[in-house]
């Protein structure tokens, strides 16, 4: 009886890390496709090439690895490992800003990148 509630609990602790993910996922791809278009109306150096495609890479990356954790894929420690490597990335280019927005965006995106990390274990 004992095991079975060991199983039962092990398996609601992943499935809570698995939404937990999800989650993380759906709020970066949001916060980095708003930031993105927050960027490209500022122009400057907000709008760089560099900085715009990191941004949509982050934000394309998150939906894919939400969509893969929620079809149960087989795949999606793959994706969990380049979704945290980029979100570390996005993350580090965004806090070279100072606007509280950008902050913002890195914030999000080291949360996913945390998540993403457990996930692709």
């Amino acid at each position: 009886m004992e095991e079975l509630e060991q199983i039962q609990s092990s398996e609601l602790m992943t499935s809570q890390e698995v939404q937990q993910c999800i989650k993380d996922s759906l709020d970066c791809y949001q916060t980095c496709t708003n930031t993105t278009i927050h960027c490209l109306n500022l122009r400057g150096k907000h709008a760089e090439p560099d900085h715009i495609n990191l941004l949509i890479d982050c934000a394309k990356i998150c939906n894919l690895n939400a969509d893969f954790m929620l079809r149960n894929s087989t795949y999606h420690p793959q994706t969990c490992g380049i979704c945290a490597d980029i979100c570390d990335e996005c993350a580090d280019d965004c806090d070279r800003f100072e606007e509280d927005f950008m902050k913002e965006c890195a914030s999000v995106c080291r949360r996913c990148a945390e998540s993403c990390r457990e996930m692709a274990r």
